[in-house]
């Protein structure tokens, strides 16, 4: 773990980081916040969140930035690494009374350089449609009536920014007819230009379409399907309104979904620590994992569809395989919860395979080269083409990363080692003793590949991931068994978590909640979640939540201190990667190689003159 010194060292703020690929570097012209830059009372609001579109415009500079703080709401041209930023030019600000913005998601398959339909939740339970470039709200869906109660008013005078004609809207209604709790998240249904998911801190998600109204009463259901701690309704009524669906998953709240790249299915992560994956269209449950303990806060799919990542209450990462529908590893590398996990496409790295394991084609190499970046519409034909583990014609690392209340952001290695863990026999040697090896060699790039004919193994594999020994203690010196060479499985001994919290130095976080605390014999800590139809505390040690020696341990290739609040926001981008603090302030970070030269920073002075 990329852990830096000691002390006052530690708590000091990142503004760069090196990885394999080069040095990625904090761009201060880049910080996105509040116009006016005034620090607000983050205590109890809803996390800062961001979304982006791109309108395809001529001007070669079509994306825009939307993110809320506390109960304000702006959207910006978003300049990245090209040009500083200029706070005192929003295309659109918004306050709201009353109730304050959660989470919002653009329709990327209807933008325009003239139109853009913007979706935003509220801590209320309501969920706006607005139209940020045209300054229109359209619809506003789960109201109190058919009327839409809305007004505008004039921006506070002391609020306006160099005659900014923006105006404020304010919503009021606090009477909900579909779901009175917080959205917890919103999106479009891919490849819909008017359907769209809600989920509630409820438990609750509903389907709607933005051409219906939602009617002037509450909704009848209807049962349409149920499982195993879910269950599917149907709006009853004479004519179509909203919602079409209602979907029950689990227990407590819905903390967040995640549709598949090829829209097909859906995951979700509750309160109640399990993600489930389902088949959106046929509404069949596709697989579970259960979260080592406490609440599941955060998902994510690999850019493939073939692995999802979870993050949450147990300050772990987790992986999961949706092929096999059980947990392949875990990344222990935050002192707090996970608040978002993220793939990123952009860093995928694709080498040769050993030409006596290649049985694929020139066109499945050629295809794997550029997955990631072509995400949209060859999603399925890669997965077609890579629907077996034991034929791969080439070796895929995937890159994601995660931040959380801890404010670090850590990157992780998710490579072959872990994906495929019987390997031929060449590859099943190591060192009979990995203490020590905890990180690459001097002058290593953590890219080495073992070929046929060697004995050894490099003393750690490329992603740094320490894969549990089945048969020794922790913290004792193991070696691999001829009997488990022959069969093919390579597994290594670690440091205990006992041994790594003082190796570390860690100090407990104020939940009392960090992994130091957890025994692998002990499930006393797991009942930390309502009880639901599966007993969370008997789901430890079998394939829902397999013990912690059981499944390989990820450590974070680097693992910084970039905030001075929780983080909430994690973004990758082909040239940068964007942060988000809960004090509001969105950070750009360039790509090795990708930082260009700013304009003059007076372009990006906040009115009260300072650079930003």
């Amino acid at each position: 773990m990329a852990t830096e010194g000691g002390g006052k060292e530690m708590n000091e703020i990142k503004t760069q980081f090196t990885t394999r690929e080069g040095l990625y570097k904090l761009l201060p012209h880049s910080e996105y916040s509040r116009p006016n830059r005034v620090p607000f009372n983050s205590q109890g609001s809803n996390p800062v969140r961001v979304s982006f579109v791109n309108l395809n415009d001529q001007s070669g500079n079509g994306d825009r930035l939307c993110f809320n703080v506390g109960r304000e709401l702006y959207f910006y041209i978003y300049k990245g690494v090209r040009k500083a930023a200029d706070l005192s030019k929003p295309i659109d600000k918004r306050i709201y009374k009353g109730t304050q913005p959660t989470c919002h998601d653009f329709n990327h398959l209807t933008a325009t350089a003239e139109s853009v339909s913007l979706l935003v939740g509220f801590s209320a339970g309501q969920v706006q449609l607005i139209d940020p470039i045209k300054k229109e709200t359209s619809k506003l869906f789960n109201e109190e009536n058919s009327c839409q109660h809305l007004w505008k008013v004039d921006w506070n005078e002391e609020r306006q920014n160099e005659g900014s004609k923006t105006s404020e809207e304010a919503l009021v209604t606090v009477q909900r007819l579909i779901d009175k709790s917080r959205v917890t998240c919103v999106k479009w249904v891919p490849g819909s230009e008017s359907l769209f998911l809600v989920a509630h801190s409820s438990g609750n998600m509903y389907l709607y379409n933005v051409e219906h109204t939602c009617g002037t009463t509450a909704p009848h259901y209807q049962l349409l399907k149920q499982g195993e701690s879910f269950a599917v309704h149907t709006c009853k009524s004479k004519s179509t309104r909203n919602p079409l669906l209602k979907w029950t998953v689990g227990e407590g709240a819905l903390n967040e979904f995640a549709f598949s790249p090829d829209g097909k299915f859906l995951a979700c992560v509750s309160q109640d620590g399990f993600l489930r994956v389902f088949n959106f269209d046929s509404v069949e449950l596709h697989g579970t994992m259960k979260s080592y303990f406490g609440g599941l806060l955060c998902v994510c799919w690999s850019p493939d569809g073939k692995y999802i990542v979870t993050g949450g209450e147990d300050d772990l990462v987790t992986v999961w395989s949706f092929v096999d529908c059980r947990v392949i590893a875990r990344g222990h590398g935050h002192k707090s919860w996970v608040s978002v996990v993220a793939f990123d496409p952009y860093t995928t790295s694709v080498e040769e395979g050993d030409p006596m394991e290649f049985s694929g084609s020139d066109e499945d190499f050629q295809d794997l080269l550029h997955f990631g970046r072509d995400r949209a519409n060859s999603t399925q034909s890669r997965l077609s083409k890579r629907n077996s583990t034991d034929s791969r014609p080439v070796s895929v690392t995937y890159r994601f990363g995660s931040v959380g209340q801890d404010t670090q952001l850590c990157l992780w290695d998710l490579t072959e080692d872990i994906l495929f863990p019987h390997q031929p026999l060449s590859r099943a040697r190591t060192h009979t003793n990995v203490m020590n090896a905890t990180s690459p060699p001097a002058g290593s790039n953590g890219n080495s590949v073992t070929t046929p004919g060697n004995s050894v193994l490099p003393p750690l594999p490329r992603s740094n991931s320490l894969p549990h020994s089945a048969v020794s203690n922790a913290g004792s010196k193991s070696s691999v068994m001829d009997g488990a060479i022959a069969s093919g499985v390579s597994k290594f001994a670690t440091l205990s978590l006992h041994d790594r919290k003082e190796r570390h130095h860690e100090k407990d976080h104020k939940r009392n909640h960090s992994m130091g605390h957890i025994s692998s014999k002990s499930s006393d800590k797991l009942n930390l979640v309502t009880k639901t139809k599966t007993d969370p505390a008997k789901t430890l040690g079998t394939p829902l939540c397999p013990r912690m020696e059981d499944v390989p341990l990820l450590e974070p290739l680097i693992c910084k201190k970039i905030a001075h609040e929780r983080l909430t926001v994690l973004i990758f981008l082909e040239d940068c990667i964007v942060t988000a603090c809960q004090e509001g302030f969105i950070c750009t970070w360039g790509r090795p190689g990708k930082v260009g030269s700013l304009s003059s920073p007076s372009q990006a002075s906040s009115p009260g003159g300072t650079v930003v």
